[in-house]
């Protein structure tokens, strides 16, 4: 983390592993400025209270992996452990029940939507962005501009995108380009 922030000027979430409050404060002191939990907090939901009272909620981001629930069953649930568990948990339920804890964020990412190129889930996004009072970043499924906007207009408060600028399809001053002609900052 101490290597990433030297090379940065802009705010740094940091997730993965995040299990405890003593976790969260090595990648805090380390110079995260927000530490991102998902399995960890759906197996011990109190994780989120315990960062925020130490910490501040607006440290504390509830990464919240939701997939389609199968069988043609209406709505979405919680995954974890990459996707590989599904838990039954209800995705936008969780997201309230997360924030009423302490998430001070909500990093959304649908599962049947990462990777694929084909846009946000934008049911889900509105589902969970009406749900709460908290900040969502939609993550899952960009392939270019029209879909970062997409997910704006669907009620994100910011968009997460990988693939379209690891493989050189877009630039980030394109793409910032595009939204601010749109009238996003």
């Amino acid at each position: 983390v101490a290597q990433v922030r030297a090379g940065l000027s802009i705010p740094l979430t940091v997730g993965g592993g995040v299990r405890s409050v003593d976790d969260a404060a090595a990648l805090l002191q380390a110079g995260a400025d927000k530490v991102a939990v998902n399995s960890a907090a759906v197996a011990r939901p109190e994780l989120l209270s315990e960062l925020a009272e130490r910490f501040g909620r607006q440290c504390v981001v509830l990464a919240l992996d939701a997939a389609l629930r199968l069988c043609g069953a209406a709505g979405w649930e919680v995954v974890v452990a990459s996707g590989k568990q599904r838990t039954g948990r209800d995705a936008v339920a969780w997201a309230q029940e997360a924030q009423e804890l302490g998430a001070g964020e909500v990093l959304l990412t649908s599962w049947d939507r990462d990777g694929t190129r084909a846009g946000y889930d934008l049911p889900l996004l509105r589902a969970v962005s009406t749900a709460v009072h908290v900040p969502v970043v939609a993550s899952g499924g960009a392939s270019g501009p029209q879909h970062l906007w997409e997910a704006l207009d669907a009620g994100a408060d910011a968009v997460l995108a990988a693939s379209i600028f690891h493989d050189g399809d877009h630039t980030v001053s394109a793409l910032k380009a595009y939204l601010a002609a749109r009238g996003v900052a």
